[in-house]
């Protein structure tokens, strides 16, 4: 491949101004109003440069973005771009990253990350910032460390994720999915992993209203339940917590070990309750029934 073109302190408006454009070094250029400045270009490097307009990188391929920043109307950034890195940026606007593949981020702050980052696949993520409604919707094979989520309904129906060290403040999170494990997490928001299929918690923290239902395959490792009611209702569950669990509401089978259980309610008119093993030494109100 030859050296690529620089381009230096430029500045683009209009639609498309460098369009299907190949092997470019990009500095401190800023791409203003216009849409698909970048669209279908190839083997670009980009530093401390800004997009202003919408759609910057569409059907783009081997994009690396340092030190650059997408404002409020850079909106649905990049989509359907493949072998792309994004390091040291703040991208402002939202729905960023459709149906990419390769996508690598590492410290990127996203405070508009509504519906952002959904089907993509083969993502690495490392100390990320975002704050939105819906993310990482339908992805797969994710890899991330270091992750602070401000927002509901995340990870929706995504496959084959593994998250290390994260803060996640979002009720719906994991719905719908499947192989996802999350270790040294703290996770906070109702209903978590509600219809997930192999949830797997290790060493995490949780707080959750109604928390782990109606999972096939949840296992617990090392985990600790805060103001957290009504859980595991008809789970299949394999959990080691430490400290007490507020309530536990109907699992379908399974082993649940914890200090203490403020109430246990197994209703056999629902499920079998000789089908799950508790395994605790306080217990405080155990009903047959929901009032």
């Amino acid at each position: 491949m030859s050296d690529k073109t620089e381009i230096r302190q430029g500045y683009y408006t209009g639609e498309r101004p460098l369009f299907q454009g190949k092997d470019l070094k990009i500095y401190h250029t800023v791409f203003g109003e216009g849409e698909s400045p970048l669209k279908e270009s190839r083997n670009i490097e980009l530093y401390d440069s800004m997009f202003q307009w919408k759609y910057p990188l569409w059907y783009a391929e081997n994009v690396i973005a340092k030190n650059c920043t997408w404002l409020e109307m850079g909106r649905a950034g990049v989509w359907y771009t493949k072998h792309i890195s994004v390091e040291d940026c703040a991208i402002e606007a939202p729905k960023n990253f459709r149906r990419c593949q390769d996508l690598t981020m590492k410290n990127v702050s996203i405070p508009n990350a509504a519906e952002t980052l959904w089907q993509c696949q083969n993502v690495n993520m490392d100390h990320v910032v975002a704050k939105g409604d819906y993310f990482a919707m339908n992805s797969q094979n994710m890899v991330i460390h270091d992750l602070t989520l401000y927002g509901n309904y995340s990870f929706d129906g995504v496959r084959n994720v593994e998250i290390h060290n994260s803060k996640l403040l979002s009720k719906d999170a994991f719905w719908n999915s499947e192989n996802v494990t999350v270790y040294d997490s703290f996770i906070s928001g109702e209903y978590l992993g509600w219809n997930a299929k192999n949830l797997t918690l290790v060493r995490c923290t949780v707080e959750s209203l109604q928390g782990m239902c109606y999972i096939d395959n949840l296992v617990m490792k090392d985990c600790r339940l805060m103001n957290t009611t009504l859980a595991f209702e008809y789970s299949t569950v394999d959990a080691e917590i430490h400290g007490k669990i507020d309530s536990v509401l109907n699992p379908t089978q399974g082993i649940i070990r914890a200090d203490a259980i403020g109430e246990l309610i197994l209703e056999p008119h629902k499920i079998d309750p000789s089908r799950t093993q508790i395994i605790c030494p306080q217990i405080g109100l155990r009903k047959d029934h929901v009032e």
